[in-house]
Protein backbone atom coordinates (compact mmCIF):
# COMPACT_ATOMS: atom_id res chain seq x y z
CA UNK A 1 0.00 0.00 0.00
CA UNK A 2 1.35 3.09 -1.14
CA UNK A 3 1.19 6.58 1.30
CA UNK A 4 -1.42 7.71 -1.19
CA UNK A 5 -3.60 5.07 -0.61
CA UNK A 6 -3.45 5.12 2.99
CA UNK A 7 -4.15 8.46 3.34
CA UNK A 8 -7.06 7.81 1.02
CA UNK A 9 -8.15 4.92 3.35
CA UNK A 10 -7.36 7.16 6.43
CA UNK A 11 -9.68 9.52 4.80
CA UNK A 12 -12.75 7.70 4.03
CA UNK A 13 -12.78 6.05 7.54
CA UNK A 14 -12.93 9.75 8.96
CA UNK A 15 -15.68 10.88 7.02
CA UNK A 16 -17.71 7.62 7.38
CA UNK A 17 -16.87 7.36 10.98
CA UNK A 18 -18.26 11.51 11.19
CA UNK A 19 -21.20 10.34 9.21
CA UNK A 20 -21.99 7.74 11.37
CA UNK A 21 -21.58 10.12 14.64
CA UNK A 22 -23.84 12.34 13.05
CA UNK A 23 -26.40 10.08 12.25
CA UNK A 24 -26.16 8.37 15.72
CA UNK A 25 -26.35 12.03 17.16
CA UNK A 26 -29.53 12.66 15.02
CA UNK A 27 -31.57 9.47 16.32
CA UNK A 28 -30.51 10.34 19.95
CA UNK A 29 -31.84 14.45 19.25
CA UNK A 30 -35.07 12.75 18.12
CA UNK A 31 -35.75 10.54 20.91
CA UNK A 32 -35.19 13.47 23.16
CA UNK A 33 -37.16 16.17 21.69
CA UNK A 34 -39.73 12.98 21.55
CA UNK A 35 -39.14 12.46 25.07
CA UNK A 36 -39.45 16.42 26.47
CA UNK A 37 -42.58 16.80 24.22
CA UNK A 38 -44.33 13.46 25.70
CA UNK A 39 -43.45 15.53 29.43
CA UNK A 40 -45.01 18.50 28.31
CA UNK A 41 -48.01 17.03 27.28
CA UNK A 42 -48.18 15.25 31.02
CA UNK A 43 -47.28 18.96 32.24
CA UNK A 44 -50.43 20.46 30.23
CA UNK A 45 -52.93 17.89 31.50
CA UNK A 46 -51.91 18.42 35.05
CA UNK A 47 -51.94 22.01 34.28
CA UNK A 48 -55.11 21.35 33.05
CA UNK A 49 -56.42 19.66 36.23
CA UNK A 50 -55.34 21.86 38.43
CA UNK A 51 -56.91 25.03 36.64
CA UNK A 52 -60.05 23.27 36.97
CA UNK A 53 -58.99 22.17 40.63
CA UNK A 54 -58.85 26.00 41.28
CA UNK A 55 -62.15 26.89 39.26
CA UNK A 56 -64.02 24.38 41.69
CA UNK A 57 -62.60 25.56 44.79
CA UNK A 58 -63.50 29.28 44.17
CA UNK A 59 -66.71 28.75 43.31
CA UNK A 60 -67.20 26.80 46.87
CA UNK A 61 -65.23 29.47 48.77
CA UNK A 62 -67.67 32.00 47.32
CA UNK A 63 -70.35 29.69 48.18
CA UNK A 64 -69.15 29.14 51.67
CA UNK A 65 -68.95 32.61 51.77
CA UNK A 66 -71.98 34.24 51.03
CA UNK A 67 -73.51 36.66 53.50
CA UNK A 68 -77.01 34.77 54.17
CA UNK A 69 -75.06 31.72 54.34
CA UNK A 70 -73.09 33.17 57.48
CA UNK A 71 -76.16 34.44 59.09
CA UNK A 72 -78.21 31.78 58.45
CA UNK A 73 -74.81 29.27 60.00
CA UNK A 74 -74.03 31.33 62.65
CA UNK A 75 -77.76 31.50 63.91
CA UNK A 76 -78.02 27.81 63.65
CA UNK A 77 -74.66 26.27 65.00
CA UNK A 78 -73.83 29.39 67.10
CA UNK A 79 -77.00 30.64 68.53
CA UNK A 80 -75.71 33.98 66.98
CA UNK A 81 -78.51 36.05 65.80
CA UNK A 82 -79.06 39.77 65.07
CA UNK A 83 -79.62 42.71 67.87
CA UNK A 84 -83.01 43.95 68.29
CA UNK A 85 -83.45 47.64 67.49
CA UNK A 86 -83.47 48.71 70.94
CA UNK A 87 -80.52 46.98 71.92
CA UNK A 88 -78.34 49.10 69.48
CA UNK A 89 -76.35 51.57 70.84
CA UNK A 90 -74.01 54.31 69.42
CA UNK A 91 -71.42 55.36 71.02
CA UNK A 92 -69.70 58.83 70.08
CA UNK A 93 -66.17 59.77 70.38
Amino acid sequence: MSWTELNSFRGQLLITLLVVWSALSLVNSTHQSRVLYSELQALEVSRWQMQEEYSRLVLELSTLSAPHRVSSESSKLLAMNSPETGDIKVVVE
